[in-house]
């Protein structure tokens, strides 16, 4: 016979009653679209039921093998050592139960189309005044003492920069680290641009994201020149609820080793949705080796002309904001930007 298998999704926990409804609202739909297990959700903090009470109330209805789920965007000190302490103890405390224990949502291509669903979202309240070229994209992150969960916001930000096409981004942190929200948007403000869209790229509610929404009232109060606009956090986005399903099936299943989770050709990624399933070939082939000792490779002569401005003739698949003011188009002559 084999054993019963439960989910249990692990938050921080927050002293912000909604935040902790929101969690729940997200197990209760994750359920949903697992029918086959018993899920719970606990708190590492600051909330009940706490992990402990949700490990038991999985065992109660019989699951001896629990996958549990760290509930966060990104591994910092929780992930990688506080969660794993609280499961580890119980384990050594309670033989015949097993948990594993499964990875943090990271960076995900379903994650950032939830991020770019609530960014659309601002825009589409702004009407046909909206440019993104006239537009700056602040990320705020919670802010760790790890910088690798730090680093993350930081690429998260810069896929939505430029999956959106803004004319550009920054990143501020809501704690611990630096920049921090207030002076980060002053600092967003000097760069000249006619708005500013501010997306907290967290979970769920709390005290730091409506400090968040309270810090950017407060420089918009200062500068009424410039228009700022509120994006909504993430909170129970479907896409959301599915990479949690996927996180805890992949205990099971594996996950693949290879870095290809936020590769544009295997999967939908904002802003290059069209080059999903396009042929992967060498667009270097015929210049190998060229510029050592000016070796050419055999059967390609550079007699000819390839039509446009690279000197080998290289067949991109066109990049969507090649006009970008600050991109591609500043590197031509004159000439060519009138042609």
């Amino acid at each position: 016979m084999s054993e019963k298998t439960g989910v249990l999704l692990c938050g921080h926990g927050s002293r912000d009653a909604g935040a902790s409804q929101e969690f729940g609202q997200v197990a209760r739909k994750l359920a949903e679209r697992m029918p086959q297990y018993d899920v719970e959700h606990a708190f590492l903090e600051f909330a009940t039921p706490v992990i402990r009470d949700g490990i038991e109330a999985l065992r109660a209805k019989g699951n001896i093998h629990i996958l549990a789920v760290p509930g966060m965007l990104f591994a910092a000190g929780h992930v990688k050592n506080d969660i794993p302490s609280v499961l580890n103890t119980y384990m050594a405390q309670h033989e015949g139960v097993r948990i594993e224990y499964g990875r943090e949502l990271g960076i995900d291509p379903k994650m950032l189309r939830a991020a770019g669903a609530r960014i659309q979202e601002a825009i589409d309240g702004l009407g046909a005044a909206y440019s993104p070229h006239e537009t700056l994209l602040v990320v705020v992150g919670r802010g760790a003492s790890d910088p690798d969960a730090n680093a993350n916001i930081c690429k998260v930000m810069r896929l939505l920069w430029e999956g959106f096409g803004f004319a550009w981004g920054e990143v501020v942190y809501s704690g611990v680290t630096f920049p921090l929200v207030e002076p980060g948007l002053e600092h967003a403000t000097r760069l000249g641009y006619k708005r500013i869209i501010v997306f907290p790229y967290f979970l769920f509610t709390g005290v730091l994201v409506k400090r968040i929404y309270d810090y950017t009232d407060a420089v918009a109060a200062r500068h009424p020149d410039i228009e700022f606009v509120k994006a909504s956090y993430l909170n129970h986005h479907d896409l959301v609820v599915e990479t949690f399903r996927e996180r805890a099936l992949e205990i099971l299943e594996g996950a693949p080793a290879m870095n290809c989770q936020m590769c544009k050709y295997r999967e939908a990624v904002l802003g290059f949705e069209d080059q999903v399933g396009l042929a992967q070939e060498s667009h270097h082939h015929h210049v190998e080796g060229i510029g050592t000792n000016d070796a050419q490779p055999a059967g390609h002569s550079h007699d000819h002309d390839h039509g446009h401005g690279h000197d080998h003739g290289h067949h991109h698949h066109p990049y969507p904001h090649a006009e970008h003011p600050l991109g591609p188009v500043t590197m031509k002559k004159p000439a060519e930007a009138e042609s």
